[in-house]
């Protein structure tokens, strides 16, 4: 019986021991092997003082040491919050502190990032390393009021048989953190059952078997890497890690490992429909399906997917870390529709609502309702957000409470008569770009810590490639001289490329609200107008 993330990792331990699960370049791990060391680190984090609940942050390079640090998190009956691995430490430190991770796992590049940083970081209390076993002892980063131990030395000296979790499937099992209107990343908490419900959705209408070989190009800090992970395991299939630059890196991963699914995001499959990924020129016989996530992929690049890729399926999908995914679009119906989000996915319901609480007719725009078993437990520690997000739901079932709650996405859509939906926009100022969720805000704070600076707006435009670039809009002190380039230095030296403005713009003042904020839509709506001093980064 499966109702723990784990429990997946087992099942397919025991009935395909000796078949590949995690694989990077030339090394490989075994189900059956793969089982038996998340346990190991389990019982290593068990040992250390790691209690039921605790959040362990997680910072690895894709490899496969990633997923078996999550397994063994769980296997512990602790929670795992994955950090993407090209975050800076200012925003590492930020998830370890707002979670209260008392354990962080990491490998020796970045937590000697994170010493160097000196941020203090008051609930650590354990640094677990991933290395070689070559660096001396004296030369771990080792943190302030922090142990540092290497795992490969903890699960060597680890004694003790391997404990029964005592989580049921309603518990906590991880925090995935990204980034909302306004503020810092917040972390959206996933149950157990969250997690176990994702996978056997996906499985079932991507119909992944046994035999797939999955390549993990999206990192598992998102929620739809993660799922590829986890619906892998759940059917006993290989998942191959891959850390990439350049396009022709996916498509010789593709061709030489056979790989059978790839999901994607939209500047991923940009960067693929390249000439110079050659993918046109390589068959591959093998990639029964992509999908896509993150955001509309552009007509002109599905097109030229559909065109290399003639005899591979394109799934396009649709969803949110706070109720995983939502819709899909089936293959058969990208013809016809190109431009949908789909159906909702098995075992869920989807409403479109109109201001007054009331489902909108055909046509009709409204904020899309969530409801299922893959609606998350809400945001940690800001109960008052989850209150807004997390809803009682709106037509509940006659003579009788309904206890769970819907997820109010803040998505703007509509659906035909036919039942498929459509994406309108967003409610908030809320950015999305290149697959990630991006707060204005916290780009907005790391300009305006640069000399010189008094204020700062930060908005998304179309693009094409994309889905939205950054625009920042800048106010110099009164007699001060700004360079828009020493702008998007800044930010390059501070914030992954992601979140980088593409295009920075002086002016002398912001359109506001009544109530003095900055007024974002009236910043979009002339930012076509506007005509100040400018540069654009070259990414």
């Amino acid at each position: 019986m499966r109702f723990l993330v784990q429990h997946m990792l087992h099942d397919s331990a025991c009935n395909r021991p000796h078949h590949e699960a995690f694989t990077e370049k030339d090394q490989k791990v075994l189900y059956g092997d793969a089982s038996q060391t998340s346990k190991a680190i389990g019982e290593c984090l068990r040992q250390l003082g790691i209690s039921r609940g605790d959040r362990i942050g997680v910072q690895l390079p894709p490899g496969i040491n990633l997923p078996l640090s999550l397994m063994g998190i769980a296997c512990a009956d602790a929670v795992f919050v994955p950090i993407h691995h090209g975050l800076y430490p200012n925003q590492v430190a930020h998830i370890l502190r707002d979670c209260g991770a008392i354990a962080f796992i990491s490998d020796h590049e970045r937590l000697t990032a994170l010493e160097e940083s000196h941020i203090p970081l008051e609930n650590l209390r354990h640094c677990l390393i991933h290395d070689d076993g070559s660096s001396q002892a004296d030369q771990i980063p080792t943190l302030p009021k922090t142990e540092t131990h290497r795992i490969a030395d903890l699960i060597t000296a680890s004694v003790g048989s391997f404990r029964e979790s005592e989580n049921i499937g309603k518990d906590l099992a991880a925090i995935l953190y990204t980034s909302g209107s306004t503020g810092a990343p917040k972390g959206v908490m996933l149950s157990h059952d969250n997690l176990v419900a994702g996978a056997e959705i996906v499985a079932d209408y991507l119909k992944i078997d046994k035999n797939e070989r999955i390549l993990a190009a999206l990192p598992l800090s998102f929620d739809a890497g993660l799922n590829q992970l986890t619906t892998a395991i759940l059917r006993g299939a290989t998942t191959r890690m891959i850390s990439f630059r350049f396009g022709r890196e996916i498509v010789r991963s593709l061709a030489d490992d056979a790989i059978t699914g790839l999901a994607g995001v939209p500047s991923l499959w940009n960067l693929l429909s390249r000439p110079s990924s050659g993918l046109g020129k390589q068959p591959l016989p093998s990639l029964r399906y992509i999908t896509n996530t993150g955001g509309a992929m552009p007509q002109n690049v599905l097109r030229d997917l559909r065109q290399q890729l003639p005899k591979t399926e394109v799934f396009l999908m649709y969803g949110l870390t706070e109720a995983f995914r939502s819709t899909y679009l089936p293959p058969d119906q990208l013809d016809q529709r190109p431009t949908s989000m789909g159906k909702p996915i098995p075992n869920t319901k989807i409403f479109v609502v109109n201001d007054h609480g009331q489902e909108c007719a055909p046509d009709e725009v409204g904020e899309l309702v969530h409801h299922g078993p893959t609606v998350s437990l809400g945001y940690w520690g800001h109960p008052e957000l989850t209150d807004k997000v997390l809803r009682p739901h709106p037509f509940p079932n006659s003579g009788g409470s309904q206890s769970d709650r819907v997820c109010y996405s803040g998505d703007l859509v509509r659906r035909d008569n036919e039942g498929y939906l459509y994406f309108v926009g967003r409610r908030d100022n809320q950015i999305k770009s290149s697959g990630f969720r991006i707060s204005p805000t916290e780009v907005e704070d790391v300009i305006t810590k640069m000399e010189n600076i008094t204020q700062s707006a930060v908005i998304g435009v179309p693009d094409d490639v994309l889905g939205q670039h950054l625009v920042a809009f800048v106010i110099a002190a009164e007699g001060a001289g700004t360079d828009p380039e020493d702008v998007i230095t800044h930010c390059a030296g501070m914030l992954p490329r992601h979140m980088i403005p593409k295009r920075v713009e002086i002016v002398t003042d912001l359109p506001s609200t009544s109530s003095g904020k900055v007024d974002y839509p009236a910043l979009r709506e002339h930012f076509a107008q506007s005509t100040p001093t400018s540069a654009e980064c070259e990414s």
